[in-house]
């Protein structure tokens, strides 16, 4: 049954507005759309300046996306950094868009997760494959890098790429009080760093609760009266967010990849460790089918095996192109495999390089978890995710708790365990310049159906959040029976068919849907 004849056309029409704009850019002001809070009306009804993308890239990878895609238009959103102080300084968020092919019901907005990823870049990657979809069809893409990221201007930018090609080859295993010291003393440095190079008003106004609040004006000055929005991972988190602060402008939100909002810090690091652990024993029994298997045959020794092979880097890195693999890229690479199960092959690949020394696609991997491009260049992605954890979290300085983090992590991700006693450093965020300004979770109440969706061998994400974040937004849940990170838009007929059908008629698929 087609409901789409009843929905309302969520955004007024788009004028192009008169003035002197640069070569090769269109002038619109599509709002102000639906509520704008008093004092924001400029920033809710502003204009904005679509033009060539190629501009706005950040890092190799992202110039050659932008280029080969000409369906894509880019622009910035102007926001003020404190909301507190709207007349005050102001910064400016990066969008891309694609439009819709016909039909439009108004924008997809989409967030890739992190805190720190792309969506600007996670939005051109979908591309062709999604102006074929039936929500291509009737929705503007819309990608937007949050403040602090990519395109979005200013950056945060705490070490110089060669400062981070050094730092990940520390590897910051010992826990002696010696080592616990030496460790304390870089996050403090990192800490500094980041102060200096971002500016503390900057850190200061990072977090999810600003980025809701960009969000709000973002979908104001796109046209929409209310919000359709598209959340990977952290994204679920920005998403919840803002249909805590503002229930009545949402229409439609998918949240795939949920980060349990019932949990604090602590207890959602030991799920996503148990998570892992989970995605490592399906690889290591997908592994031991095959007779290359760099773990061996028999799968109740796989963590073993893991360690065997990964541990002599803590000692001795390995070649890997004219760099070096360190024990904690070696983590970081089988970290990133975990996150689908197209990467398997290539984990196994690598494990076997380290039985001849070498370490080249371990390295590959760690650097695609890392956002480095050919050329050596990093994306603010890591910087960006501490940066944001910084001031979305409390603090933890009890050295009690932090040994206890340390002892149950290990307990619950064995193949992880470095063999050092369980102790723990405090972390950068407990020298970060600026307090947190975290956000007290409430229920929400009186929103339209929100669809979640979570898979049961999700390792960064486990399905048990997904079940509770569905149960706290009074929203329908769709599970998909199998192992990687969020699955919606990557080529599963029944998830994406039920999303579509969600996205364009706001119809939730039936209660207890399965897909696999």
């Amino acid at each position: 049954m087609m409901f789409l004849l009843a929905l309302p056309l969520l955004a007024s029409c788009t004028s192009v507005v008169s003035g002197s704009p640069t070569a090769g850019t269109t002038l619109e002001q599509a709002g102000p759309a639906g509520v704008v809070p008093a004092g924001l009306e400029r920033f809710y009804g502003q204009q904005l300046g679509w033009e060539d993308c190629e501009p706005y890239a950040t890092t190799g990878s992202t110039a050659s996306l932008f280029k080969t895609k000409r369906s894509i238009e880019c622009t910035r959103l102007e926001v003020p950094l404190d909301y507190a102080k709207p007349d005050g300084r102001t910064i400016r968020i990066g969008l891309l868009r694609q439009r819709a092919n016909q039909g439009r019901i108004g924008s997809l907005i989409i967030n890739p997760g992190g805190p720190g990823a792309s969506g600007m870049s996670a939005a051109a990657s979908l591309g062709a494959d999604f102006k074929s979809t039936p929500v291509g069809d009737r929705f503007d893409l819309i990608g937007f890098d949050p403040r602090g990221v990519g395109a979005s201007e200013p950056r945060v930018k705490c070490l110089t790429d060669a400062e981070r090609d050094a730092d990940r080859l520390d590897n910051d295993v010992d826990t002696s009080p010696e080592g616990v010291a030496q460790t304390e003393a870089e996050n403090k440095a990192y800490a500094e760093k980041c102060a200096a190079a971002t500016g503390p008003d900057v850190l200061a106004n990072l977090g999810t609760r600003d980025v809701v609040r960009d969000l709000d004006v973002m979908r104001s000055a796109l046209g929409d009266e209310k919000l359709t929005y598209l959340g990977y991972s952290y994204g679920t988190h920005i998403g919840a967010a803002y249909a805590q602060a503002f229930p009545g402008n949402v229409r439609a939100l998918v949240l795939d990849g949920a980060v349990d909002p019932t949990q604090n810090q602590v207890e959602s690091l030991i799920a996503q460790a148990a998570g892992f652990q989970k995605a490592f024993t399906a690889f290591a029994a997908w592994c031991a089918a095959r007779q290359d298997c760099a773990l061996g045959s028999d799968v109740t020794k796989a963590d073993r095996a893991f360690r065997d092979l990964t541990l002599p880097l803590v000692q001795r890195p390995v070649p890997a192109g004219e760099r070096k693999l360190s024990y904690g890229d070696a983590i970081t690479g089988a970290i990133q495999a975990m996150y689908s199960e197209q990467l398997w092959t290539a984990l196994n690949t690598g494990l076997a390089e380290l039985k001849g020394n070498r370490g080249d696609t371990l390295m590959l991997l760690a650097d695609n978890y890392y956002d480095r491009d050919k050329q050596g260049r990093y994306s603010t992605i890591t910087d960006a995710f501490v940066a944001v954890k910084c001031v979305d979290e409390p603090r933890v300085t009890d050295r009690a708790v932090l040994d206890d983090v340390a002892r149950r992590y290990k307990q619950a991700a064995p193949f992880l365990d470095d063999g050092q006693p369980p102790a723990a450093a405090l972390d950068a965020c407990a020298f970060w310049p600026v307090p947190p300004t975290v956000q007290e979770h409430k229920p929400v109440s009186g929103l339209p159906p929100v669809l979640v969706i979570s898979t049961t061998g999700d390792p960064a994400t486990p399905y048990e959040a997904g079940v509770s974040l569905a149960k706290e937004l009074g929203g329908g849940l769709l599970t998909f029976e199998g192992n990687q990170h969020t699955v919606y838009l990557q080529g599963n007929d029944c998830v994406d068919g039920a999303g579509h059908e969600y996205l364009i008629s706001v119809k939730l698929p039936p209660e207890g849907t399965r897909c696999s």
